[in-house]
């Protein structure tokens, strides 16, 4: 992507996009072979009361 400081921000916005869908024609993600958020570490519920205070 080119140089963008000396761009405003709406040309900035356009050039970002731009490139962003550039590249997504160029190098597509190939598709999950599993679900959203399945190999997230599992979190057990913290004690609740006075103890943990």
């Amino acid at each position: 992507m080119a140089n963008t400081a000396t761009l405003t921000k709406e040309e900035r916005k356009k050039s970002k996009r731009a490139a962003r869908k550039k590249s997504k024609a160029e190098k597509p993600k190939k598709p999950r072979d599993y679900a959203r958020g399945s190999k997230k570490r599992k979190v057990k519920k913290l004690a609740r009361g006075q103890s943990k205070r």
